[in-house]
Protein backbone atom coordinates (compact mmCIF):
# COMPACT_ATOMS: atom_id res chain seq x y z
CA UNK A 1 0.00 0.00 0.00
CA UNK A 2 1.37 3.56 -1.43
CA UNK A 3 2.05 5.99 1.72
CA UNK A 4 -0.45 8.21 0.11
CA UNK A 5 -3.14 5.84 -0.21
CA UNK A 6 -2.42 5.47 3.67
CA UNK A 7 -2.19 8.90 4.41
CA UNK A 8 -5.77 10.69 4.69
CA UNK A 9 -4.03 13.82 6.22
CA UNK A 10 -1.20 13.99 3.80
CA UNK A 11 -3.97 13.54 0.73
CA UNK A 12 -5.58 16.50 2.53
CA UNK A 13 -3.20 18.57 2.71
CA UNK A 14 -2.04 18.57 -0.63
CA UNK A 15 -5.69 18.66 -1.98
CA UNK A 16 -5.74 21.82 0.24
CA UNK A 17 -3.30 23.72 -1.48
CA UNK A 18 -3.32 26.30 -4.50
CA UNK A 19 -0.16 25.90 -7.03
CA UNK A 20 2.98 24.76 -5.42
CA UNK A 21 4.79 25.77 -2.21
CA UNK A 22 7.02 28.81 -2.84
CA UNK A 23 10.55 28.90 -1.52
CA UNK A 24 12.75 30.53 0.71
CA UNK A 25 11.13 32.41 3.39
CA UNK A 26 8.18 31.79 1.83
CA UNK A 27 8.10 27.91 1.91
CA UNK A 28 5.19 26.58 3.64
CA UNK A 29 7.71 25.18 6.47
CA UNK A 30 11.01 26.33 7.71
CA UNK A 31 13.57 24.12 8.71
CA UNK A 32 13.30 23.89 12.63
CA UNK A 33 16.46 24.91 13.38
CA UNK A 34 16.36 28.10 11.47
CA UNK A 35 13.40 28.95 13.36
CA UNK A 36 14.67 28.08 17.07
CA UNK A 37 17.63 30.10 15.98
CA UNK A 38 15.11 32.24 15.21
CA UNK A 39 13.54 32.39 18.57
CA UNK A 40 16.33 32.85 20.48
CA UNK A 41 16.96 36.11 18.72
CA UNK A 42 13.51 37.18 19.81
CA UNK A 43 14.33 36.27 22.91
CA UNK A 44 17.31 38.78 23.02
CA UNK A 45 15.18 41.39 21.62
CA UNK A 46 12.39 41.23 23.89
CA UNK A 47 15.06 41.42 27.03
CA UNK A 48 16.88 43.85 25.45
CA UNK A 49 14.41 46.38 24.31
CA UNK A 50 10.63 45.25 27.13
CA UNK A 51 13.25 43.90 30.22
CA UNK A 52 10.83 41.05 30.19
CA UNK A 53 10.81 37.47 29.05
CA UNK A 54 8.84 36.08 26.18
CA UNK A 55 5.53 34.73 27.57
CA UNK A 56 1.99 34.65 26.52
CA UNK A 57 -0.36 33.11 28.92
CA UNK A 58 0.02 35.75 31.62
CA UNK A 59 -2.22 37.53 29.09
CA UNK A 60 -5.10 34.93 29.18
CA UNK A 61 -5.17 35.58 32.98
CA UNK A 62 -5.41 38.99 32.21
CA UNK A 63 -8.33 38.68 29.82
CA UNK A 64 -10.06 36.66 32.34
CA UNK A 65 -9.56 39.10 35.00
CA UNK A 66 -10.76 41.94 32.81
CA UNK A 67 -13.88 40.08 31.77
CA UNK A 68 -14.18 39.61 35.87
CA UNK A 69 -14.19 43.26 36.16
CA UNK A 70 -16.74 43.79 34.30
CA UNK A 71 -19.30 41.61 36.12
CA UNK A 72 -17.67 41.69 39.62
CA UNK A 73 -15.17 44.30 39.73
CA UNK A 74 -15.13 44.52 43.44
CA UNK A 75 -14.02 40.64 43.42
CA UNK A 76 -11.42 41.36 40.73
CA UNK A 77 -9.91 44.51 42.84
CA UNK A 78 -9.73 42.57 45.96
CA UNK A 79 -8.12 39.31 44.37
CA UNK A 80 -4.63 38.71 45.64
CA UNK A 81 -3.57 36.80 42.27
CA UNK A 82 -5.20 39.80 39.78
CA UNK A 83 -3.62 42.59 42.00
CA UNK A 84 -0.44 40.96 40.51
CA UNK A 85 -1.79 42.10 37.16
CA UNK A 86 -3.53 45.60 37.63
CA UNK A 87 -1.68 47.76 39.33
CA UNK A 88 -1.46 51.21 37.63
CA UNK A 89 0.76 52.80 40.33
CA UNK A 90 3.34 49.80 39.53
CA UNK A 91 2.97 50.12 35.96
CA UNK A 92 1.08 47.37 35.61
CA UNK A 93 -1.78 47.39 32.91
CA UNK A 94 -3.87 44.84 31.02
CA UNK A 95 -2.72 46.46 27.28
CA UNK A 96 0.80 45.89 27.67
CA UNK A 97 3.45 44.56 25.27
CA UNK A 98 2.64 41.15 25.90
CA UNK A 99 -1.12 41.09 25.21
CA UNK A 100 -0.28 43.40 21.68
CA UNK A 101 2.54 39.89 20.61
CA UNK A 102 -0.69 37.44 21.31
CA UNK A 103 -2.86 39.68 19.42
CA UNK A 104 -0.15 39.69 16.57
CA UNK A 105 0.90 35.79 16.94
CA UNK A 106 -2.84 35.54 15.22
CA UNK A 107 -2.27 38.34 12.50
CA UNK A 108 1.35 36.83 11.89
CA UNK A 109 0.07 33.36 10.80
CA UNK A 110 -2.70 34.57 9.03
CA UNK A 111 -0.18 36.59 6.74
CA UNK A 112 2.12 33.54 6.78
CA UNK A 113 -0.69 31.37 5.69
CA UNK A 114 -1.25 33.72 2.71
CA UNK A 115 1.91 34.44 1.41
CA UNK A 116 2.67 30.34 1.47
CA UNK A 117 -0.26 29.88 -0.03
CA UNK A 118 -1.45 26.92 2.42
CA UNK A 119 -5.09 26.21 2.58
CA UNK A 120 -4.60 23.16 4.68
CA UNK A 121 -8.21 22.64 6.59
CA UNK A 122 -8.30 19.60 9.25
CA UNK A 123 -11.35 19.52 12.08
CA UNK A 124 -11.09 16.04 12.54
CA UNK A 125 -7.58 14.53 12.63
CA UNK A 126 -7.69 10.53 11.46
CA UNK A 127 -5.83 9.65 14.61
CA UNK A 128 -8.46 11.36 16.72
CA UNK A 129 -11.43 9.88 14.21
CA UNK A 130 -9.70 6.24 14.30
CA UNK A 131 -10.56 6.50 18.66
CA UNK A 132 -12.62 8.37 19.00
CA UNK A 133 -15.34 8.87 16.01
CA UNK A 134 -15.94 11.63 13.41
CA UNK A 135 -18.00 13.96 15.77
CA UNK A 136 -16.30 17.40 15.17
CA UNK A 137 -18.33 18.38 18.51
CA UNK A 138 -16.66 16.17 20.63
CA UNK A 139 -13.33 17.35 19.05
CA UNK A 140 -13.63 20.97 19.67
CA UNK A 141 -14.78 20.05 23.32
CA UNK A 142 -12.29 18.14 23.99
CA UNK A 143 -9.63 20.56 22.36
CA UNK A 144 -11.43 23.26 24.55
CA UNK A 145 -11.10 21.02 27.97
CA UNK A 146 -7.58 20.61 27.05
CA UNK A 147 -6.54 23.73 26.67
CA UNK A 148 -8.02 25.25 29.59
CA UNK A 149 -6.42 22.24 32.04
CA UNK A 150 -3.37 23.15 30.44
CA UNK A 151 -3.57 26.81 30.74
CA UNK A 152 -4.58 26.16 34.13
CA UNK A 153 -1.65 24.04 34.65
CA UNK A 154 0.63 27.04 33.27
CA UNK A 155 -0.55 29.91 34.86
CA UNK A 156 0.16 27.55 38.69
CA UNK A 157 4.09 26.92 37.20
CA UNK A 158 3.96 30.65 36.98
CA UNK A 159 4.55 30.22 32.82
CA UNK A 160 3.68 28.66 29.80
CA UNK A 161 6.42 26.54 27.33
CA UNK A 162 6.94 30.42 26.03
CA UNK A 163 7.73 31.82 29.48
CA UNK A 164 9.17 28.78 31.02
CA UNK A 165 9.98 26.30 27.90
CA UNK A 166 11.85 29.38 25.94
CA UNK A 167 12.55 32.68 28.35
CA UNK A 168 13.43 30.27 31.07
CA UNK A 169 15.34 27.23 29.64
CA UNK A 170 17.39 29.58 27.66
CA UNK A 171 18.77 30.87 31.04
CA UNK A 172 19.11 27.47 32.46
CA UNK A 173 16.52 28.31 35.11
CA UNK A 174 16.12 25.16 36.91
CA UNK A 175 12.24 25.61 37.62
CA UNK A 176 11.43 26.07 33.50
CA UNK A 177 13.76 22.75 32.76
CA UNK A 178 11.54 21.21 35.60
CA UNK A 179 8.44 22.49 33.64
CA UNK A 180 9.78 21.47 30.24
CA UNK A 181 10.41 18.28 31.22
CA UNK A 182 7.72 17.56 33.18
CA UNK A 183 5.10 18.64 30.28
CA UNK A 184 6.50 16.04 27.63
CA UNK A 185 6.62 13.46 30.26
CA UNK A 186 3.13 14.35 31.19
CA UNK A 187 2.18 14.54 27.30
CA UNK A 188 3.77 11.41 26.68
CA UNK A 189 1.59 9.94 29.16
CA UNK A 190 -1.35 11.61 28.12
CA UNK A 191 -1.13 10.05 24.41
CA UNK A 192 -0.56 6.76 25.40
CA UNK A 193 -3.46 6.86 27.98
CA UNK A 194 -5.83 8.31 24.80
CA UNK A 195 -4.49 6.55 22.14
CA UNK A 196 -2.18 3.42 22.81
CA UNK A 197 0.57 2.01 21.12
CA UNK A 198 -1.53 0.89 18.13
CA UNK A 199 -2.33 5.02 17.59
CA UNK A 200 1.10 5.52 15.68
CA UNK A 201 -0.29 3.24 13.17
CA UNK A 202 -2.38 5.82 12.41
CA UNK A 203 -0.06 9.05 12.52
CA UNK A 204 2.05 9.25 9.31
CA UNK A 205 4.01 12.08 7.65
CA UNK A 206 2.37 14.30 4.99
Amino acid sequence: MSQQSRSPRGAQAASSTTGPSPGGWLARRWNPYLVGAGIGVLSWITFALMGKALGTSTTIAKSAGLIGSAVAPEHVADSPYYGRYFDAAAGKYMFDWQFFLVLAMFVGALIARKLSRERFVEHVPPLWQWRFGPSRGLRYGAAFVGGVILLFGARMAGGCTSGHGISGSLQLAVSSWAFFLSMFVAGVVTALALFGTKGRDHVLAD
